[in-house]
């Protein structure tokens, strides 16, 4: 067990006895770092959380907020690192599994699926099992339930070697009308459990999580990672869906983490009820289980549903049109109770208040020593330096992982993988981009701009897209928390997210705490993964290739000489140092409200293409928008805004916040700059075959730009 013996103390405090075995395990599982979230709840309270469009805030299965007047979105994100560390394949499956329903269990039809994934560096042969198996695992998974999965993102890293970070959001859309919570609030109805049979994998799956893996965990922790199966998944959905249309449901919850014992807890507790479970109802997959084992395995593909008895016949027969096995397991009580049965003698009786809501653990926090060594480093060549850019895993071509996944399946793609967010249809009228942003060496380097900058960079990545950002969901992927250093860490990024989803009016309405994530010392780069989404009209969709020759290149925004933590530092130097790029949030929202400004007020197609500045600065960006449209284009690198001591090479690689490159027709070009209130210049035009940076000497052909920009990652995993 992983109780601590002040919990356990508590704990005898709280039930005046001491806990028989089976209680221990569940109270193990629900006083688990996954399940409490007792070190993260004090510090999770920074986030605004509530906002105009906000319907269900953080602490259901996903968060909704609205898209149209009929409808909404549900959305949600999870981590599965452990597992994925341990067995790739099913790791990862399962994690799409589980956030599937998670939207699900909201009443929402799942439409999407975006993943953000790190691992060690392609060179090592083990890092290259985990990527392959992991970006199958979640192809297979998803291609056969039929969710396209649009968009993401991957970093390679050394500190990612023995942790690989394995995120995946998921987004669905729900008539209003039709949305449900994970609740059981009328006494005498009933819970009955449908899908997958429990069997005993996943058992101890939570408490696994919460703890920091070793060299052994391969072979010991693998019973604690689930076994997926997709296409019970796709039935499953199926059934649901039609449930919810069909029959009146209370609640409906997903069996994920912490299995039954979890689910049926919260679900009576939200309410302040209680609930009895009877345990020979419940369908197994094996023989001999013990009510351990039952009340702990974490097997994939359950859903509980709360209804009123006399609805117990009509969701029979659904489940049996699917196939699916399903019993009346319990009912809902008015103890406040959790009460599990077998052959109807009471083996565990705790309260359900204890298990779905432990003490909070206020960690202590410290800022770790500063490292003041600096190196200062020579220039290199700009073109060289641009191509060895383009040719790192990390910037160069995704197609590798992508072109894995269906992202056409249910037709609702408009933008697909590739570009700064993907972009779905909702209906006729509207349309919502999404997007997932992390850069874990800002964090590292400066855990308060790397949390504010991964927010500010996933809503750039909405608003090149066309898009109004409308919500935020978070993975917070960190290390040990018991260390203060690592604690501070995690302070300091969720203050800078906060700080930033504050500033664009942008709640965040669900998210998941990964810590632990170290291996014998080895802790992992804090990961705050940010998902955005944003809604638009379908006639203010933009892309970020480059269009037609004699468009005319504008940036807004300033560039400052930030190039600590950036492409350029680690691919030409491979060093890490310094101090990110600062996220300044009056120029970050002055930017965004430019671009969208500009993009709503354009009624004749005069923005041609939007892209923000990220990783590998402008020389990236431009690279990135030449190579999609397979269009050159002519540079003057002076002319840029810029502020501090800034010369032309820092001002191609710096990676300074609060940048858009946008190119609009010739004939339209300083109307538009007149109307731009941010710092704005014209810097060239498109056109040709070749990326000319005049001041800088490049000049680069597009097919050496794409020759390098392309097939880094096959050459690897061929």
């Amino acid at each position: 067990m992983t109780l601590t013996d002040s919990e356990m103390e508590y704990i005898k405090k709280e039930i005046g006895r001491e806990p028989n075995s089976l209680e221990y395990g569940m109270l193990d599982i629900m006083f688990s770092e996954h399940c409490s979230y007792k070190s993260s709840r004090p510090v999770l309270k920074y986030f605004p959380t509530e906002g105009e469009k906000v319907i269900i805030g953080p602490g259901d299965d996903a968060g909704i907020v609205e898209l149209t007047e009929e409808l909404a979105l549900a959305i949600g994100i999870e981590s599965h690192n452990h597992p994925s560390a341990i067995e790739p394949y099913g790791g990862a499956g399962t994690g799409i599994g589980g956030i599937l329903r998670d939207i699900m269990s909201m009443g929402a039809m799942p439409v999407a699926l975006l993943d953000s994934l790190r691992f060690g560096p392609l060179e090592d042969q083990r890092s290259r099992y985990l990527f392959e198996y992991v970006v199958k695992g979640i192809s297979d998974y998803g291609n056969r339930v039929g969710i396209p999965t649009v968009g993401g993102e991957v970093e390679f890293d050394d500190n990612f070697k023995y942790n690989p970070l394995v995120n995946v959001m998921c987004a669905g859309i729900v008539p209003k009308k039709d949305l449900v919570r994970a609740v059981a609030p009328n006494v005498g109805s009933v819970f009955i459990l449908m899908g997958g049979r429990t069997g005993r994998d996943g058992i101890h799956g939570v408490t696994f999580a919460s703890e920091e893996l070793t060299t052994a965990s391969e072979i010991e922790d693998r019973p604690a990672v689930q076994i997926g199966d997709p296409f019970t998944k796709k039935m499953v959905l199926e059934a649901t869906l039609e449930v919810l249309e069909e029959i009146p449901v209370d609640g409906v919850k997903d069996l994920g983490g912490g299995g039954l014992t979890c689910c049926i807890s919260e679900l009576a507790a939200k309410c302040g009820n209680g609930a009895k479970i009877e345990l020979t109802k419940i369908p197994l997959r094996e023989e001999g289980m013990t009510p351990y084992e039952i009340m702990l395995s974490e097997s994939q593909e359950r859903m509980v549903f709360v209804i009123d008895p006399k609805y117990i016949d009509a969701i029979m027969k659904i489940f049996e049109k699917y196939e699916l096995p399903a019993a009346v397991i319990g009912e809902v009580t008015d103890t406040r109770k959790m009460v599990v049965e077998k052959d109807g003698k009471i083996i565990a009786n705790l309260p359900a208040d204890l298990l779905s809501d432990p003490p909070v653990i206020n960690r202590e926090s410290r800022k770790p020593n500063e490292h003041r060594d600096y190196l200062k480093l020579e220039y290199t060549d700009p073109e060289e330096s641009l191509l060895k850019i383009l040719s790192s895993p990390n910037i160069a071509s995704k197609k590798w992982v992508y072109s894995q996944y269906d992202h056409e399946v249910q037709v609702r793609s408009i933008i697909k993988p590739g570009d700064d967010a993907a972009v779905l249809k909702v209906d006729d009228m509207k349309a919502m981009a999404l997007t997932c942003d992390c850069n874990s060496i800002y964090t590292k380097l400066d855990p308060y701009h790397g949390g504010a900058g991964a927010v500010s960079e996933a809503i750039r990545n909405i608003v090149s897209m066309g898009a109004e950002p409308i919500c935020i969901v978070d993975c917070l992927n960190f290390g040990n928390p018991e260390k203060p250093e690592v604690f501070w860490q995690f302070k300091e990024c969720v203050r800078g997210m906060a700080e930033v989803a504050k500033c664009f009016e942008t709640p965040v309405i669900s998210g998941n705490v990964s810590f632990y994530n170290e291996t014998e010392g080895v802790t992992v780069n804090p990961s705050p993964v940010v998902g955005v989404a944003g809604i638009m009209d379908h006639d203010n969709i933009r892309t970020s290739d480059f269009k037609d020759d004699g468009d005319i290149i504008i940036i807004i925004g300033k560039t400052y000489p930030e190039m600590d933590g950036s492409e350029y530092q680690k691919t030409l130097h491979n060093i890490i140092q310094g101090k990110p790029p600062k996220v300044r949030l009056k120029d970050e929202f002055k930017s965004a409200k430019a671009v969208l400004d500009l993009i709503r007020e354009d009624k004749n197609g005069d923005i041609t293409a939007v892209h923000d500045c990220s990783a590998g600065g402008l020389g990236v960006s431009l690279a990135e928008m030449a190579i999609s449209g397979d269009t050159g284009a002519v540079i003057n690198i002076s002319k840029l805004p810029k502020e501090g001591d800034l010369d032309n090479f820092q001002a191609f690689f710096s990676e300074s916040h609060a940048r858009y490159i946008v190119t609009v027709k010739s004939n339209r070009a300083n109307e538009i700059l007149d109307k731009i209130k941010a710092p704005k210049a014209i810097i060239g035009k498109v056109g040709g075959n070749r990326l000319i940076i005049e001041d800088l000497s490049i000049n680069i052909s597009l097919e050496k730009l794409k020759n390098s920009y392309y097939g880094v990652i096959e050459k690897f995993m061929a």
